[in-house]
């Protein structure tokens, strides 16, 4: 059941990326040849106006194909997507982001409406702590801003920073009434988890239509810091290509998501919360310089739009087209890398 359930998320966030860019090619009057949700044969279709809308076999996967969208031809038209101007074209990009971005506010909205309430990062109570509480270390009523320069807004935030700092020297930065105070002291790890020689109690903040927002929001935001830590963490060399996860080790965690939870509310509950976390990162590596990527080609707009100031020449869009292409083929190199890794991890266990 679980596995189904993974397989239709990962379907509805590529859907709703690529419901953003058609839906913005539309109210620009931009045509659209082909609107697919999945890759490879057509299992479902049909040919509207202008618009052939299919869902094909593979469901990892979709596309919204434009008219004139990697080269122009003799005539161009003037529906072609190389034929509107350049804010038109980066609003088309961006917009299958967006979707993302707005999608993942919604589920965590939903999930988490009603809620009592949340957990701040304002301290309550500091106990077990003689020999470190006092005005140079933590005290009640103190907020906890920052990690070592990571802004905290919830207690989530507090904990996955000091997971992600694990026996590491950590900055604390503390608003102490309006002073902002900073102090470094290193923890130590038994059993994996962090521990401070003291114990701390945060206030508890109450539940309401805004509160709500506001969290929805924040964890939107750190759906992309953590997508942000991890890239970083690649660049490091702390993590590899092998920590990397495709569509088959998402639907994998999806599947055990569901399993591991001790009710089937829960169980959905959970896989629609990761799907929000992928549906950002399938946002933010989007949006990533990258050639293929939709990031890439706004930066190539830009490039273009520079060298034909400089030159005031017109630039031959089959010069992008070869490199999105190669660039494509390296992709598709790496994930079928990826999809090695994650095979070989799911038998492993």
């Amino acid at each position: 059941m679980y596995i189904v359930l993974a397989i239709l998320a990962f379907g509805i966030i590529i859907a709703i990326h690529e419901l953003g860019h058609y839906l913005s090619a539309k109210a620009l009057n931009v045509k659209v040849i082909e609107f697919a949700i999945g890759m490879g044969p057509k299992l479902l279709y049909k040919q509207g106006k202008e618009t052939l809308y299919s869902l094909r076999a593979l469901p990892f996967g979709g596309f919204c194909s434009m008219e004139g969208e990697h080269e122009e031809g003799e005539e161009p038209d003037p529906r072609a997507f190389l034929s509107q101007k350049r804010w038109r074209r980066i609003v088309i990009l961006l917009a299958g982001s967006v979707a993302n971005f707005i999608a993942a506010f919604i589920i965590v909205f939903v999930l988490t409406l009603g809620a009592d309430g949340y957990v701040s990062t304002t301290i309550s109570e500091v106990t077990d702590n003689l020999p470190n509480e006092g005005p140079v270390e933590l005290m009640a009523g103190d907020r906890i801003v920052a990690l070592n320069g990571e802004r905290l807004f919830y207690y989530d935030d507090f904990i996955l920073i000091l997971r992600l700092n694990a026996d590491k020297p950590i900055t604390f930065t503390i608003d102490r009434n309006g002073e902002i105070i900073e102090y470094q002291r290193r923890s130590y790890v038994v059993d994996g988890v962090e521990q401070f020689r003291y114990s701390i109690n945060f206030a508890a903040i109450e539940g309401d239509l805004w509160e709500n927002i506001k969290y929805s929001a924040y964890q939107t935001y750190g759906f992309v810091r953590m997508i942000r830590l991890s890239i970083a963490m690649m660049i490091s060399g702390s993590a590899g290509v092998e920590d990397i996860a495709g569509p088959v080790g998402i639907v994998s965690a999806m599947n055990t998501i569901g399993q591991q939870s001790p009710t089937t509310f829960i169980a959905i509950s959970n896989i629609v919360f990761f799907m929000a976390f992928i549906g950002v990162n399938v946002a933010v590596i989007n949006l990533l310089p990258i050639p293929a990527m939709d990031g890439g080609r706004i930066l190539f707009i830009f490039i273009t739009w520079i060298i034909e100031k400089i030159t005031r020449k017109h630039l031959d869009p089959k010069y992008e087209g070869y490199i999105n292409t190669g660039a494509f083929v390296l992709l598709l190199g790496l994930m079928v890398v990826i999809l090695y890794n994650d095979v070989v991890r799911i038998i492993g266990g």
